[in-house]
């Protein structure tokens, strides 16, 4: 099983194990700050571009 694979387990049963045991709000908390984790992480290790994700909100995506 891959590295990715295996991350992707265990946020899957981190966020199931969340919905179980404390409800849907908790849960949606959990994904949310998971997604704000990757995106960190993504940005410190140089394989996302904080301008180029600024521009994506913004609605100025290029094709480059």
């Amino acid at each position: 099983m891959s590295t990715s694979a295996k991350t992707g387990a265990v946020f899957g049963t981190v966020l199931a194990l969340t919905w179980l045991v404390l409800g849907f709000w908790p849960f949606v908390f959990v994904a949310a700050a998971m997604a704000v984790g990757v995106v960190v992480g993504r940005i410190m290790d140089g394989k996302l571009s904080v301008s180029n994700l600024v521009d994506v909100f913004r609605g100025q995506r290029s094709s480059s």
